[in-house]
């Protein structure tokens, strides 16, 4: 990490050392969904000082994402959550090195989309909904011995301090780790990390609107490999953040060298 980027990282510096900051400045981490978790890790990770950051996402910013995803103000709707998240992470870095890929994720493109990236990738982060997509990733990521942690549903719930990070062997309550448990079996994956939520998830007040199309589809529903409309999951402010954050945190300690055992 440079000396002039030594400041703005100085108050980490005194928790994850030296070292720690120059390992962070050296990395590379992938994202793989800018939404409500996503967009809250990304900004974590800039602001902890990863050097370089793989943003992929298809989605534009729209109306009903205002009230969770750091991405979203009344003058970003109708851009790639892409491109805004790129501009936050130059007005908190501007030497953090950012890579956007405006695409929607499925098992048959993942090899196609990250063929470009010519920098090794020190970590992955899922925070998408798709169970095929999260499986071509958890199969990517083994193939390359990359790390990488999978956020789980963050929908219809009002508690994150229920939010855990824990092996997918470990989870409970949550459907959308039930359904990954399941196929991860069958493609012979024994292990993934991931954050979950040992909350039981509520029903929607209105369970008969229909999901905007633009809509980031990280935040709930567990079905699908394509965009499509989909009932809406409730999500408010300070769940899907606080999810995102302790992403970040798994993977900034991970980078840094500190072993927390997680």
């Amino acid at each position: 990490m440079q000396t002039e980027r030594m400041e703005e990282f100085e108050r980490a510096g005194l928790l994850l050392g030296e070292e720690g900051l120059a390992r962070l400045g050296n990395s590379t981490v992938a994202v793989f969904g800018v939404g409500g978790v996503g967009s809250h890790c990304i900004e974590a990770l800039a602001r902890g000082g990863v050097g370089k950051l793989i943003l992929v996402d298809s989605d534009v910013v729209s109306r009903s994402n205002i009230n969770r995803q750091s991405v979203a103000f009344q003058q970003t709707i109708g851009s790639f959550k892409t491109k805004v998240m790129e501009e936050i992470i130059h007005q908190i870095s501007p030497e953090t090195e950012v890579v956007t890929i405006e695409a929607f994720v499925l098992p048959e493109n993942l090899e196609e989309l990250m063929g470009g990236v010519c920098q090794k990738i020190d970590y992955i982060v899922d925070a998408i909904d798709t169970v095929a997509a999260k499986l071509a990733l958890a199969e990517y990521a083994e193939k390359y011995e990359i790390p990488l942690i999978a956020s789980m549903g963050t929908g219809n719930k009002l508690h994150p301090e229920l939010f855990q990070i824990a092996d997918i062997s470990e989870t409970s309550v949550c459907p959308l780790c039930r359904v990954m448990r399941r196929e991860l079996k069958k493609r012979g994956i024994e292990r993934l990390k991931v954050l979950y939520s040992r909350e039981v998830p509520l029903k929607p007040c209105s369970a008969t609107d229909k999901k905007d199309e633009s809509e980031s589809a990280e935040e709930g529903t567990m079905e699908g490999t394509a965009p499509r409309k989909r009932a809406v999951p409730g999500s408010v402010s300070f769940v899907p953040p606080a999810a995102g954050m302790m992403l970040a945190g798994c993977v900034i300690r991970s980078l840094a060298g500190i072993d927390d055992n997680l």
